[in-house]
């Protein structure tokens, strides 16, 4: 097939387009949110193809994957054709409801053009999709390998925005957290974090890697912290855990689904989380064990093999 998506989410992407087809993605001249074309930090295969709006208007695209609820007038437009009524279209929820939950409305909801795809189950109960034929494929991930050492006795963090999404991520919990470990704080716009916060340098150091870099620099971690309180299951836990890294995560949204006993510690309660990550600290046996058994959980029910098969069905589905 030809399946047209926009560049939205680089690690999502990344697995998705390990499939069998050609995956076509706007591009404009300023590579702007709606132009960015391929990947520049992530390694994607050439079946990747980057189209321009007006070679969209004449390209052969057998199904449309949405994921932002502009991109239905703007596929229109550029394509010329409507997703859903003039070809087959889905369209993807990344992220958990925001606003007035549970009563959160999809924008989706109650249409009978198209079939909206949720990442986590936790994502489908908590939207009001109405009458809308829902689905959900959960996370897969190009395994990075088995690269823990745990070398480094610090914890790493994942988290981009850190500042400006505040309590959404738990950045208000890195303090009390930082007591029990130093942080290693990994993504976009987290400079400045520690003086935010107002924490030792040292205690919390921000770094902004590109993807080819992160996986080796999470594995020489002790641990992964997850202290999100509101978003969708972040596709760096389940990195961590393909890494082996052991995980210590609020026991909040589709994270008690990942986290299996024996592969890290889950709670609502920080203080056990604190508990958890001096641990881990003070037993490198320990964390590497359950780091192995994370790995083992996370091939299982997140690997790639999976996903695309999940995907195959769906997509079949929605064209038959």
């Amino acid at each position: 097939m030809n399946i047209l998506l926009w560049h939205v989410h680089g690690s999502w992407t990344t697995a998705f387009v390990q499939g069998p087809h050609t995956y076509l993605v706007p591009v404009t001249p300023d590579r702007g949110p709606d132009g960015l074309g391929r990947a520049r930090t992530f390694s994607w295969p050439d079946s990747v193809r980057e189209v321009t709006p007006a070679e969209l208007a004449h390209a052969p695209v057998d199904l449309v994957v949405l994921q932002r609820p502009h991109e239905m007038e703007l596929a229109e437009r550029w394509l010329g054709r409507r997703p859903g009524r003039d070809l087959p279209a889905v369209y993807l929820e990344h992220n958990a409801p925001d606003g007035d939950v549970p009563r959160t409305r999809h924008p989706c909801a109650d249409r009978d053009d198209l079939t909206l795809v949720h990442v986590t189950h936790f994502n489908r109960l908590f939207w009001d999709n109405g009458a809308t034929r829902t689905e959900v494929v959960e996370h897969g991930i190009v395994d990075p390998g088995h690269l823990y050492t745990g070398a480094v006795p610090r914890a790493a963090v994942v988290t981009n925005e850190p500042i400006r999404r505040g309590r959404h991520t738990g950045t208000d919990l890195l303090p009390d957290l930082a007591r029990a470990a130093p942080l290693d704080v990994f993504g976009m716009r987290t400079q400045g974090l520690a003086e935010h916060l107002g924490l030792p340098a040292e205690r919390c150091r921000a770094y902004e890697l590109p993807q080819r870099e992160l996986h080796a620099a999470m594995a020489q971690r002790r641990l992964y912290l997850h202290p999100v309180r509101w978003t969708s299951l972040g596709l760096s836990l389940l990195e961590a855990m393909h890494l082996g890294m052991p995980v210590v995560a609020l026991a909040s949204t589709e994270a008690v689904e990942a986290v299996l006993p024996g592969t890290g510690v889950l709670s609502t309660r920080p203080e056990v989380l604190a508990r958890a990550v001096t641990r881990y600290l003070n037993e490198p046996q320990a964390a590497a064990e359950d780091g192995a058994r994370a790995r083992q959980a996370a091939l299982e029910r997140y690997g790639l093999k999976r996903f695309l098969a999940d995907w195959e069905r769906v997509m079949t589905e929605v064209r038959s």
